[in-house]
């Protein structure tokens, strides 16, 4: 059954991006009138082709234009598995990128790589503080994450303007447009490859990397486990002792770090500044990637260079059927639309109802603590519940009833013990 809804979930993905393939074909050919633009050796998705992987240069373009899709869409994929829902990458990757702009240029006399290592290093920090925010609201305050998220997109763009206008702006020559100066020649992210058509920098290998430490943190640490657990069942997690709190917040800040290193190695890597419109829709396409590549890093990485592509592909696709290059914004809606509502599919294609993963079977009285009526299963089937009870070892009535036993509400109240009262309680 395990290997079966795998299988599944890589069926669904790859039928919706070729359904959206089709359905865009058929926009383009009710736009045009002339098939041969859809499907000829000169037509849009031949352009697509030949834009995004037809040369060596143009797939360096398209893993160079990948790598913040990568660091983003892993920012996402990590707060999903949280059960939290980061809208907010867009101004987290604007935060990480005005830190690094700043240490770039600011920093005098640094040498290579050290002042690389600072410049992405501020970035980092600053997308982690701008990420934890919300984390910390939502821990403690109980505030919903996605309003959070959206009203500190509109904030950390506001202060890039603010920022890029005035106390940051690059005055020299008489420049008129808001953008920082260019950093430093010692925290430019140097070439791979440098000198042959494979010309890309080194953001391409460190998002690669990054993807594999992402899917090593949540497979393989405690914290990792916590945080799978918690984006599972919250009342499961909170009686088997884990704060719930602080993997919310773990989560939200390591999701904002992984999106402020996409506007940090940009800077460093691409543009060697930061001005504004910078990174302009990196944060909101993320949310498809993370979906379309099922919240797995591999899977992100995936998506990631499939948006990539599709991005470094439109200018070759335009030239060849002269139909705007917004058509990608098409296919980019139309395979989210069929990522997320992937019932879609399954009647398009009549495949077989999904079948359940393997579950975390919960102890009655478990059950019966948190919720008077019972818990839902967790659904997440890395979970054991063996695991559970190695790393998080509980007393339960079951095992010795005369201990007294933890039974913390959902509500975040005080804790209750109850069990047998004691000399000291009785009359």
């Amino acid at each position: 059954m395990m290997w079966q809804n795998t299988a599944r979930s890589l069926v669904v993905p790859i039928l919706a991006i070729f359904t959206a393939f089709v359905l865009s074909g058929g926009v383009i050919w009710a736009s045009t009138g002339d098939l041969m633009k859809v499907i000829g050796p000169e037509g849009a998705f031949a352009g697509l082709w030949q834009g995004a992987v037809g040369t060596p240069r143009n797939i360096a373009g398209t893993l160079t234009t990948s790598t913040p899709y990568i660091f983003a869409g892993l920012a996402v994929a990590l707060a999903f598995k949280c059960g939290l829902f980061n809208i907010g990458a867009e101004g987290q990757l604007a935060a990480g990128a005005i830190g690094t702009a700043f240490a770039g240029f600011a920093f005098k006399g640094l040498p290579f790589p050290v002042h690389l290592i600072v410049a992405i290093g501020t970035g980092l920090v600053a997308g982690l503080a701008w990420g934890a925010i919300p984390g910390a609201l939502k821990a403690f305050r109980g505030a919903h994450e996605v309003i959070i998220t959206i009203m500190l997109n509109y904030i950390a763009l506001q202060i890039s303007q603010f920022l890029l206008g005035g106390p940051m702006k690059d005055r020299a020559g008489g420049n008129v447009i808001a953008r920082t100066p260019s950093i430093a020649p010692g925290a430019e992210l140097p070439m791979l490859f440098p000198g042959t058509p494979w010309q890309m920098h080194w953001g391409v290998v460190l998002a690669l990397i990054t993807a594999g430490l992402v899917q090593f943190f949540l497979t393989r640490t405690t914290w990792g486990f916590e945080i799978r657990t918690v984006g599972a069942n919250p009342h499961a997690a909170r009686y088997a002792g884990m704060s719930v709190a602080k993997s919310i917040v773990l989560a939200m800040g390591l999701s904002g770090m992984l999106a402020g290193a996409a506007g940090a190695i940009e800077v460093v890597g691409v543009t060697h500044r930061h001005e504004l419109g910078f990174g302009s829709g990196y944060g909101f396409d993320s949310i498809a990637i993370a979906l379309l590549g099922r919240s797995h890093p591999f899977g992100v990485v995936a998506a990631a260079i499939l948006f990539g592509g599709l991005k470094s592909g439109a200018t070759q696709m335009q030239f060849n059927t002269q139909i705007s290059g917004s058509i990608i914004s098409v296919v980019q809606g139309l395979v989210l639309l069929f990522v997320a509502a992937d019932v879609i599919i399954v009647w398009l294609y009549r495949l077989k109802p999904r079948l359940r993963p393997p579950t975390l079977a919960l102890a009655p009285a478990v059950a019966v603590a948190e919720t008077g009526v019972g818990l839902a299963p967790v659904v997440d089937p890395v979970l054991d519940g063996s695991r559970i009870a190695e790393t998080y070892p509980v007393t339960t009535p079951a095992d010795a009833e005369d201990e007294p036993v933890f039974t913390g509400n959902k509500e975040g109240d005080e804790d209750r013990i109850s069990g047998p009262p004691t000399r000291g309680d009785q009359p």
